[in-house]
């Protein structure tokens, strides 16, 4: 069974920083593994709000708290778990296709940029999770 729990992780971007303020640099297929062909950002959640719930079958992404803070939990349909916080503006998580995501716990001022490698494409989305769960077991065999 291929384990996609184990391809989720964190990156820490260059902060080019100086005395004039702060510069962080993404450049897709480098610090990001992969082409970047959509660019989106979520604010204005409070910390009651969760967004994302569903699994994409071919897009990845990488989630960047550009401002504030949010949590992301991610799942991959055998019972593991995994809960980041991205409070930094020079980290970012990488999930790859296949795994359920869960954004909350949005600080006030969060603005939670989102890097993806395909353009949008409703059919490719998972937003059921005892769809996903068996649509998983089926993607692993």
């Amino acid at each position: 069974m291929l384990n996609h729990m184990d391809r989720v992780k964190m990156i820490e971007f260059k902060d080019m920083g100086d005395e004039r303020g702060q510069l962080v640099i993404v450049e897709g297929g480098m610090d990001i593994p992969f082409e970047i062909k959509r660019a989106f950002y979520m604010y204005g959640s409070d910390a009651t709000v969760v967004r994302g719930q569903h699994a994409n079958r071919r897009t990845e992404f990488v989630l960047i708290n550009v401002a504030g803070s949010s949590k992301v939990k991610v799942l991959d349909g055998a019972g593991n778990e995994t809960i980041f916080c991205l409070n930094r503006p020079n980290t970012g998580i990488y999930l790859p296709n296949m795994v359920w995501k869960e954004m909350y716990d949005f600080s006030a001022d969060s603005v939670l940029l989102v890097l993806a490698s395909e353009h949008y494409d409703d059919t490719e989305y998972i937003r059921n999770y005892e769809d996903y769960i068996k649509e998983i077991r089926n993607f692993s065999d």
